[in-house]
């Protein structure tokens, strides 16, 4: 009997089975990395070692919803064989026009659950194995497991979460703990991916200011005379839950908690005659979610799961090489617009020395002596570079300010109508910090 050929060889490997080049869906993958390129790392050895790679490694998926099932689908027919995919959410009929795993006999049922059946029928060979909850759930010993990660997030916030542990999960005496972050996110016909090596390019907390803070709605126009459905929700969502939840830190992936925000509002609604609050919005206007459009999302999931191939197999420079010494080879961040026509621009964010999450220095903020704090607090979640909703403040021998929980609440709302220079001293360092991030901002006080 003549030996098998190499292809065939590889074929077998990534379908579990025996079968031959010309049947098997891996034939490309096997092509691709069974010979050199031109634009193949050094380190890339054709053959059997990226092919290995490719079907060995585990990969973590972060969200199951409108890139979530478009980055699963590409990594299982791009030959990833171990999956695994985190979502708490449950699939709502308005998810159907593009999360296209999902039928509309699923409606009801764990999105990670039925996208990680449906990939499993469609690519026989690939195992995803679905968690349905928060990622906060999980501890560092979960995420070690991974030789990548990747984010399909709408939240802001989760994307903050997950960053910060893993740059403290990196121990530079051991390169297994270097977990690449591969990040995508879509606003209709923009969209965006980037990848992060913790501690050694830029991370999500240093290009924060990317993300524009979302306009506020006067707590006037909430509290007396609302005039559109949005007004309700955010006044169920800013005053109605302080008010009769106070002391439960709001977890806007809950649908418990979107629930009692939804019937709420929808309350405040009827009471002014006002109509289209529904589900979907409020988890819009709380989560501050752009509508998705299902081509854009397409798109981005591609650049991902073409990002973790790469990283995986070392066939391609990848976005973000922390050996570069070019900046094309430093570029870590590339943004897509489809509305005028197709554009695409990669570039390097660059890393920021006072970072709260990887750099090591405390940031100076110019302040006014005469503001009072609850300015200063006030003003928090419009900050670019911070964005908290419920920030903490002390410096190293007093504490400040504490939103949560109740009782600290209480004790420390007698400083908000102080003004600053009576708390802080020019060149003074104080910590924020916010209970929804395990995240402390340092900076220093300089009074202008």
């Amino acid at each position: 009997m003549a030996a098998t050929s190499q292809p065939e060889a590889v074929a077998a490997d990534l379908n579990g089975g025996p079968t031959t080049p010309f049947t098997s869906k891996w034939k490309y993958v096997n092509t691709l990395l069974s010979r050199d390129g031109p634009y193949a790392s050094e380190e890339f050895e054709a053959g059997e070692t990226p092919l290995h790679n490719i079907a060995n490694s585990r990969v973590l998926v972060i969200g199951a919803g409108g890139l979530g099932c478009e980055i699963l689908k590409n990594l299982a027919l791009s030959g990833f064989k171990n999956v695994d995919v985190i979502d708490m959410d449950t699939i709502d009929v308005s998810n159907l026009n593009r999360q296209f795993l999902f039928r509309e006999k699923d409606v009801g049922r764990p999105k990670a659950e039925v996208a990680a059946e449906f990939v499993m029928r469609r690519v026989p060979g690939c195992t995803i194995t679905p968690y349905v909850g928060k990622i906060q759930d999980k501890d560092e010993a979960y995420y070690l497991q991974f030789q990548a990660i990747i984010c399909g997030l709408d939240s802001i916030e989760a994307r903050r979460w997950i960053n910060s542990t893993l740059v403290a999960m990196v121990d530079m005496e051991n390169p297994d703990s270097l977990k690449p972050l591969i990040d995508g996110g879509t606003e209709g016909f923009k969209g965006q991916s980037r990848v992060i090596w913790p501690t050694m390019t830029s991370c999500i907390e240093c290009q924060l200011d990317m993300h524009a803070p979302r306009a506020a709605v006067p707590l006037c126009t909430l509290a007396t005379i609302p005039r559109q459905p949005q007004h309700c929700i955010e006044w169920a969502h800013i005053i109605k839950w302080e008010e009769e939840r106070k002391g439960i830190l709001l977890d806007t992936d809950d649908p418990e908690h979107i629930t009692w925000l939804y019937r709420t509002a929808a309350a405040r609604a009827a009471e002014f005659n006002i109509t289209g609050v529904t589900y979907a919005m409020t988890q819009g206007v709380v989560k501050n979610i752009i509508p998705a459009i299902a081509s854009t999302n397409a798109i981005i999931a591609a650049s991902c799961c073409n990002e973790a191939f790469k990283i995986i197999t070392q066939s391609a420079s990848f976005l973000a090489n922390p050996t570069a010494e070019d900046e094309a080879g430093r570029a870590n961040y590339m943004l897509y617009t489809g509305d005028a026509g197709i554009y695409t621009y990669t570039f390097e964010h660059q890393k920021k020395d006072d970072c709260p999450v990887c750099g090591n220095l405390p940031k100076d903020m110019g302040l006014n002596p005469a503001q009072s704090l609850g300015e200063l607090v006030e003003s928090l979640a419009e900050r670019p570079e911070s964005q908290l909703k419920k920030p903490n403040l002390r410096t190293e021998e007093k504490t400040l300010y504490y939103s949560t929980p109740a009782g600290l609440e209480e004790a420390t709302r007698s400083n908000l109508k102080r003004k600053l220079n009576e708390l802080l001293a020019d060149g003074e360092e104080f910590a924020v910090s916010d209970p929804a991030f395990d995240i402390t901002f340092r900076y220093v006080a300089r009074f202008s």
